[in-house]
């Protein structure tokens, strides 16, 4: 990764955005690691965990960076997935074991079309019993591998798409019939597309669980942009520069914008109010020069400051 240099010669760390395709078998955190070593810094952090199995994109911010991934945890995210219908299993993925195997040898179309449909839209989902959410200041996960019955509360989601693109019969290692589907997901922040699977097998009367996703876009952030890792170090090793997308380009990648005026960009610099932008959620104002000063939400007739990412 490249640094900047002062005028007087010394590099200054480098701030922005890393869209990565993480590898399957790595944890979000493998690939935070490798960044860190990759840019010399502890200031790495991600937009929305990926499992272990889970491929694709991995949104990361480099040092000041860092300060926007709270405003891009919440963005829609897609997926293409596979769902084995026909086989429960602990994890609601391949990674756990089978817990029930009633088999999908066939499955209705119109059985099928009614369950797809049902989970479209806003929707209480309960989270896979295996995940990262806290119960009693514990992991559910850890507490499923420690031999807990944990039972998670409903949370609402919405389900903006889910088709299914294909569909197949096979059998799986244990000699189960089942029903392959590939599907596309898009969807809110904080839903877990195996509980979707889960819920279409019980939906149709049998088991679910994914063996395979893929996150092809966190919100303008598309799988077409990312960075192979295996790449992404060897570029690095070579002295070749890995393109970071700059606080700026990521704000005018990722929010409404607004452009200040002279005096407002001073006024926004020292944290204070300006007039409202008319506009939902955070909005990136720009100084006249083009460059990001800050992240404004409206309140009334004014807009705040939340984020100011070029103080005075």
């Amino acid at each position: 990764m490249t640094e900047r240099r002062s005028p007087s010669g010394a590099s200054d760390p480098v701030d922005g955005l890393l869209v990565v395709d993480k590898p399957s078998g790595w944890t979000s955190h493998d690939v935070v690691g490798r960044v860190r070593r990759l840019a010399g810094t502890r200031k790495v952090g991600h937009a929305g965990t990926l499992d272990p199995m889970a491929t694709g994109v991995l949104v990361l911010g480099v040092n000041r960076a860092t300060r926007l991934l709270t405003y891009l945890v919440g963005a829609d995210k897609e997926y293409t997935a596979t769902v084995r219908l026909g086989q429960a299993t602990v994890t609601d993925d391949a990674e756990g074991d089978v817990t029930d195997a009633p088999g999908a040898a066939a499955v209705d179309p119109d059985a099928l079309a009614a369950a797809v449909a049902a989970l479209r839209g806003p929707i209480e989902q309960v989270p896979s019993s295996v995940s990262a959410i806290k119960v009693d200041g514990k992991r559910s996960y850890a507490r499923v591998r420690g031999g807990e019955e944990v039972e998670l509360a409903a949370r609402p989601v919405t389900i903006h798409r889910l088709d299914v693109l294909a569909q197949r019969t096979t059998t799986a290692q244990d000699g189960t019939a089942v029903t392959d589907l590939d599907v596309v997901v898009g969807c809110s922040s904080g839903t877990y597309v195996r509980a979707l699977a889960r819920d279409l097998g019980t939906a149709l009367g049998t088991g679910g669980h994914l063996t395979a996703l893929r996150r092809t876009y966190v919100g303008p952030f598309a799988l077409d942009g990312a960075a192979d890792l295996d790449t992404l170090g060897a570029e690095h090793a070579e002295g070749r520069p890995v393109q970071l997308l700059s606080t700026t380009e990521a704000c005018r990648a990722a929010f409404d914008l607004r452009e200040l005026s002279d005096s407002e960009t001073t006024a926004v610099r020292y944290g204070q109010r300006v007039d409202a932008t008319g506009r939902p959620g955070p909005v990136a104002a720009l100084a006249p020069d083009g460059h990001v000063v800050a992240l404004l939400e409206d309140r009334g007739a004014q807009a705040r400051p939340v984020l100011v990412l070029d103080p005075a």
